[in-house]
């Protein structure tokens, strides 16, 4: 049997291979991307939006709201971390006080007790505290299943699976990570649903749109160059709620 960590390696391997590539955009690796991009697209059709939307159908909203709540709280307890790794000790107390007051009153974070309407500090990653070490620009990459993203948040993705798996779930059984990834990645789509037809409607290129959209959204957290295209900031902003 293959190990789930096996996919982390695999991935790990392709995002040092492309490191290496030299290009004047963000996008070097467009052609393989694109075909990713159409890969994701047709996954998402077929699998991930009618699961997503079944889910949403016999699921109540309390409920979905426990599971999304759930999840960002293991958030928090990775931006804790993530937050003093890049030498920000506030934001790193906030998003600890929000992991204890949820983990415990809260059971296990299934309910946001924190009574507030809009977070004082937003939740990081790994990316970005690579991105404070000064790892900037990096390269545009579509990842199969998971979409946007690049070369450097590709390896901040893989250290944050590590340290939920490792560290918050404390080295759980294959089937636990599969069952946790998935059950995170329906209640994330479940929130997005409808996106997908207003980017369709939005841009003649839905590839170079969501790429550039995603490159403005992640340069304001990253401090990556912004972007000068046609996409307007607000607009994907709106798309994203």
């Amino acid at each position: 049997m293959i190990k789930v960590y096996g996919k982390y390696f695999l991935l790990a391997g392709l995002f040092l291979t492309v490191m290496g590539c030299a290009s004047s955009t963000r996008d070097p690796l467009e052609p393989m991307n694109r075909v990713i991009y159409r890969f994701n697209d047709k996954a998402d059709t077929y699998v991930m939006k009618p699961v997503a939307e079944g889910y949403r159908a016999v699921a109540p909203q309390p409920v979905r709201t426990g599971v999304r709540n759930f999840f960002n709280n293991l958030d928090d307890m990775s931006s804790t971390v993530n937050y003093a790794l890049q030498a920000k000790p506030l934001p790193s107390f906030y998003c600890f006080s929000r992991t204890v007051l949820n983990s415990t009153a809260g059971v296990l974070g299934l309910f946001d007790l924190t009574g507030e309407k809009q977070r004082r500090f937003p939740t990081t990653d790994f990316g970005e505290t690579l991105a404070r070490w000064g790892w900037k620009n990096s390269s545009y990459l579509v990842v199969p299943l998971f979409g946007p993203s690049t070369i450097r948040d590709g390896v901040g993705d893989l250290a944050d699976l590590a340290f939920r798996n490792e560290v918050i779930y404390s080295h759980p059984h294959d089937d636990r990570i599969f069952l946790s990834t998935s059950v995170s990645a329906v209640s994330t789509r479940e929130s997005l649903l409808g996106l997908e037809d207003a980017i369709q409607a939005a841009a003649l290129d839905p590839y170079a749109y969501t790429r550039d959209g995603w490159l403005q959204m992640r340069a304001k957290t990253t401090g990556d160059d912004a972007l000068h295209t046609d996409v307007e900031d607000d607009n994907i902003d709106d798309l994203m709620q």
